[in-house]
């Protein structure tokens, strides 16, 4: 049975995680990852997160209509960002794990640094198949060690001048296979317990209320203004996070 602080801190973190995907999109694995991290080992927040994120991510990526088109076009890209997680994950039992949450730290700065810079970079179409196939697979090993799957995936889509609402299911569809291949790599490298299972079971809930309450806010808030604070929260969350495992490490 969960204990008390155990399953606040779960309700709490998919809450506000499923609250940030329902104003702006995207957001849940990213937010959950990095305040289950600072409650958490690694390894345990990246199991924890695996049911919610299935559970939403799955809806994003059958809504839209555009599934068939996306696969066709970037399915070099979603096919090296699958495979490649499992030499990711092979780290997680070969390398100090404090030094993959400082490179999660990092992971979670430079994704915000862009946000917030707005920066954003364009890949010419004859560079899609190749530039795809090298980024899905650089995605997929940084999925593995780290759990995170933004970067430089999303980086990719928004490079490649997708329609807003492709765009959309296209990272659906990303976070659903890299959700699928981590949960898969950590049950093969025994770090996925039926403890863990039920645990990221019991954050479904709070992620879908918070979904919906996100989408009532996204009625009443700028979702400009709100990126930047999503941005600002995450930058300082991965200073603490990279800072916090690096003087584990000296």
């Amino acid at each position: 049975m969960l204990d008390p602080y155990t399953l606040a801190v779960i309700f709490g973190t998919f809450f506000l995680a499923g609250t940030v995907k329902g104003v702006i999109g995207l957001g849940l694995p990213t937010i959950s990852l990095a305040l289950l991290t600072v409650a958490f080992d690694l390894t345990t927040a990246m199991a924890l997160l695996l049911v919610p994120s299935f559970a939403t991510n799955l809806w994003q990526a059958l809504v839209g209509g555009n599934g068939v088109a996306i696969a066709r076009r970037l399915w070099p890209f979603l096919l090296m960002a699958t495979v490649c997680v499992w030499a990711g994950a092979a780290a997680l039992t070969r390398v100090d794990l404090d030094l993959l949450s400082a490179l999660l730290g990092l992971l979670l700065m430079l994704y915000a640094a862009f946000g917030l810079g707005g920066m954003r970079l364009t890949i010419a179409p004859p560079r899609e198949a190749w530039a795809g196939a090298l980024i899905g697979a650089t995605n997929g090993v940084l999925t593995g060690m780290t759990g995170s799957f933004v970067v430089p995936g999303v980086m990719f889509l928004q490079a490649i001048g997708l329609p807003r609402d492709m765009l959309i299911q296209a990272m659906g569809m990303l976070f659903t296979v890299s959700t699928l291949a981590l949960g898969v790599a950590l049950g093969a490298n025994d770090l996925l317990t039926t403890d863990n299972g039920l645990m990221s079971a019991s954050g479904v809930l709070p992620a879908v209320i918070g979904m919906t309450v996100g989408q009532q806010i996204r009625h009443h808030l700028s979702e400009e203004l709100f990126r930047r604070v999503f941005f600002g929260a995450l930058l300082v969350l991965g200073i603490y996070i990279a800072a916090g495992a690096l003087a584990g490490v000296f």
